[in-house]
């Protein structure tokens, strides 16, 4: 056995409902992110830029992209002859076979994988948030500290704190009270998700409540460690960081990326963000094409224009098509004559010619008025969009659409189009 110092568990497995039609093929981890990454990318680059060269990546959620993308882990060279990256599905046991129920109860079925490398700390981490974190500081701080768990945390506005779960600590950044959404906090020290444990203390914790429903880190291990009186420590990061759980806060993130100084750099050499890329050709840029504080990728042909969006590799954009404040994903087609304002269109559609999207008021959505809001048009993997179409705000539309499933060729604000199944 080659030991290692500190190993991280990465929980990539959930669905993600709230990014809506997104997520309907694949995990959230798994969604294409600025351009030419997927929201994955961001951990797992974290990791090796600090030095942690063993992952198990916890999956369960429609996985096919997931570990096609994470191959063998040649892009973030993880892939190691001892250790690199591991994907870890359910798997069927002699008795029966389990699905991960709940954060801590997917790292409990997994204590095998962790045994074989006996580390001293334990990293958990989410598949889904956008942030740069040197997670050697954060190791440094848990042993000067001389925590049996550090939880990273930040600090958000007071009255956004009843929407997380904060930390109460002393002045030495000691943990002495914790609260799950408080209506009333007392604190707004909030858990980003990202744990270090001791490997002893996560091992008796686990198994002390394996058999606790739906096992969970924020409800039942965390607790737990602080009544057996272990040492528990909040680990303070100020940089950014970005939960894109939503469809809002995933197209804001997107937006932030093209921000003349971006608050988040995809571009600095010291920390750099890797991915696993198809070899694509050049860039085209046709004779009347204009393109303004965006991100364009690999690949892409644009005869149009394009302001203030991020266009994945392999995407084309026709003549006279106007595309603003929009994500549009990788080898989608968009034909001659369209407008596109506030789009978030995923990977493989086609739109035909004069399609507008994000016309008319604001409508609230008929089906999730909690998922498709803030003016977006969102559009579904592989869908079909055919000419001459006005759709309006508030909307989404799934799967192969004719001209008949518009009426008047206009498909209203707050409607909803699902033809993903027929």
């Amino acid at each position: 056995m080659i030991k290692k110092e500190m190993i991280a568990m990465l929980l990539a497995g959930g669905q993600g409902s709230r990014l809506g039609v997104l997520t309907a093929k694949m995990a959230k981890p798994a969604v294409s992110f600025g351009g030419k990454y997927r929201i994955i990318d961001f951990p797992l680059s974290n990791c090796i830029n600090s030095g942690v060269d063993t992952v198990g990546v916890l999956t369960q959620y429609r996985p096919l992209r997931l570990n096609s993308h994470i191959g063998i882990g040649i892009p973030w060279d993880l892939d190691r002859n001892f250790g690199g990256v591991t994907v870890l599905p359910p798997y069927e046991k002699s008795s029966n076979s389990e699905w991960y129920t709940g954060t801590a109860n997917a790292i409990y079925q997994n204590l095998e994988y962790m045994e074989n490398y006996n580390p001293d700390y334990v990293l958990i981490l989410s598949g889904d948030h956008i942030y740069k974190m040197d997670y050697e500081t954060m190791l440094d701080f848990h042993k000067s500290s001389g925590a049996d768990a550090t939880i990273a945390v930040m600090p958000v506005p007071m009255e956004e704190a009843s929407r997380f779960g904060i930390m109460i600590t002393d002045q030495n950044k000691r943990i002495i009270d914790f609260e799950e959404k408080p209506e009333h906090p007392r604190s707004n020290l909030a858990s980003m998700g990202i744990y270090i444990f001791s490997w002893k203390a996560l091992k008796e914790a686990l198994i002390k409540n394996k058999d606790q429903a739906g096992l969970d880190f924020g409800k039942h291990i965390i607790p737990y460690c602080k009544e057996q009186g272990q040492a528990l420590y909040a680990y303070e990061f100020d940089g950014y960081w970005k939960d894109v759980g939503t469809l809002t806060s995933y197209w804001e993130a997107n937006m932030e990326l093209i921000d003349i100084v971006p608050e988040f750099n995809l571009y600095e050499e010291y920390w750099k963000i890797y991915t696993a890329s198809d070899v694509q050709p050049p860039q085209y840029l046709g004779p009347e094409s204009a393109i303004e504080r965006s991100i364009v990728g690999e690949g892409c042909e644009i005869y149009g224009k394009v302001y203030n969006s991020v266009i994945g590799p392999g995407v084309k954009i026709g003549k006279d098509t106007v595309v603003s404040h929009s994500i549009i994903m990788n080898e989608t087609e968009i034909g001659e004559g369209c407008n596109i304002e506030k789009g978030i269109i995923a990977e493989k559609v086609k739109i035909g010619n004069n399609v507008t999207l994000g016309a008319f008021e604001e409508k609230e959505n008929e089906t999730k008025p909690g998922i498709y809001c803030e003016g977006l048009c969102t559009i579904g993997e592989k869908s079909v969009i055919p000419d001459n179409v006005k759709v309006g705000k508030n909307t989404m539309i799934s799967g192969k659409t004719v001209p008949e499933d518009y009426h008047d060729g206009i498909l209203d604000s707050g409607r909803t189009l699902d033809k993903a199944g027929d």
